[in-house]
């Protein structure tokens, strides 16, 4: 199956994309389009095969404060805010999931994240990840990070991670 990885463009149909999850599927079609084409506030890429969406991602550029965190990290770091990619949302619509593609989207994040370094400066690639998710992250050297400023307060928390450029750059000299 050839799947080419692209930018989601303005008349791309949306509307047959389920990847099982509510919400995902509500941001890939009321949003996403909006963020990218109107706020300008976030970029969608979508996985496609035959013309037909399969799976997307979303990022924005973000920033963090490495004080924030409880772990040995913020003692190494400077105290004010780095910038970092945020990937937002990644979704696969069910008909394709369990067979590599949500690698290939975190893959192709990782590639755009190491364009963000070389282009504007970017410290690490960071994901609030669902409890269900944590797992598929941490198999990519994600790291969790425990925050202690700045949370909500509801439940399910999002466990916050991230996989620095230093990282990435040595994970993808070993492929």
């Amino acid at each position: 199956m050839k799947i080419e990885i692209r930018l989601l463009h303005k008349n791309d149909d949306l509307s047959s994309f389920d990847c099982g999850i509510i919400e995902l599927n509500q941001f890939l079609k009321q949003y996403a389009k909006q963020n990218q084409f109107r706020h300008f506030i976030g970029t969608t890429y979508v996985a496609v095969v035959d013309n037909i969406i399969i799976g997307y991602l979303s990022v924005s550029a973000s920033s963090i404060r490495i004080a924030d965190f409880s772990n040995e990290l913020s003692k190494k770091l400077p105290k004010y805010p780095l910038p970092v990619l945020r990937l937002t949302r990644l979704g696969i619509d069910v008909k394709y999931q369990n067979i590599g593609i949500g690698k290939q989207l975190l893959k192709f994040t990782l590639g755009l994240t190491l364009k963000q370094k070389e282009q504007f400066g970017c410290f690490a690639l960071v994901v609030d990840a669902k409890a269900q998710s944590v797992g598929f992250y941490e198999a990519f050297g994600f790291e969790s990070v425990d925050v202690v400023s700045g949370t909500l307060d509801i439940r399910p928390y999002a466990q916050s991670m991230f996989l620095a450029t230093k990282v990435i750059e040595k994970s993808l000299r070993r492929e």
